[in-house]
């Protein structure tokens, strides 16, 4: 362990690069879908492993982070056997889904929906022409997107996480540690995951987008 715990980056307090691996105590990887095109259903897989390199350079940062497929969770156990089933996650033939960041960049403070808005106003503004762009918003403090690959089944996609940076410090049994949450929107069809049934008054019984909701330590590595 070495002997400083943080270090100062662009006004925020950051950890000491190294080597940290996700805190099995501190941690969630869940999901949210919707059943009947109404109702939220919210899941979790229990087991999980990262492993996160922090750099010298915050920016070079990488993550690796490996899924067990049997460890979700919903609530409900006919869903769950049904989610493991080769409808679904085919937990039998894929028993993990794995996830390898490919790149790290700030995250303005502005939403990027509401600066697209000025843009196209401002073009409207003047007829067409490009030059003397809207700036771009300041990067929000401790925003940051994480850039990398997912694969469920077999199948790879880029998934660009959101990730709010939640501090640094050592905690009171002397591990240096830091704190973070992530969301992203995935489309479960994109994987291959196409089992749905149709409902006579329209839609259909299982939404198609998931959303991502992760939460975590990680603790350094010596």
């Amino acid at each position: 362990m070495t002997d400083i715990a943080t270090r100062t980056w662009d006004g925020m307090t950051i950890p000491v690069a190294g080597t940290y691996r996700l805190d099995q105590a501190h941690k969630r990887i869940g999901f949210l879908s919707r059943h009947m095109m109404v109702s939220p259903v919210r899941g979790e897989f229990a087991e999980a492993t990262a492993q996160i390199f922090v750099a010298e350079d915050p920016l070079l940062s990488s993550v690796t982070a490996t899924i067990e497929t049997a460890s979700i969770t919903t609530g409900s156990i006919d869903r769950d056997t049904h989610l493991k089933s080769a409808d679904f996650l085919d937990v039998e033939r894929y028993p993990t889904l794995e996830y390898r960041s490919t790149g790290i960049s700030r995250q303005g403070s502005e939403d990027p929906i509401f600066y697209w808005a000025r843009l196209r106003k401002h073009r409207l503004a003047g007829r067409g022409r490009s030059h003397n762009l809207p700036p771009q918003s300041d990067p929000a403090p401790g925003r940051f997107v994480l850039t990398g690959e997912l694969t469920v089944k077999g199948i790879t996609r880029v998934v660009d996480l959101r990730v709010n940076f939640g501090g640094a410090r050592r905690d009171p049994y002397g591990q240096n540690i830091f704190g973070f949450s992530a969301t992203a929107e995935i489309n479960r069809e994109d994987y291959g995951l196409l089992w749905n049934v149709a409902l006579e008054s329209g839609g259909v019984l299982v939404g198609k987008t998931v959303q991502i909701e992760i939460a975590g330590e990680g603790i350094h590595q010596p």
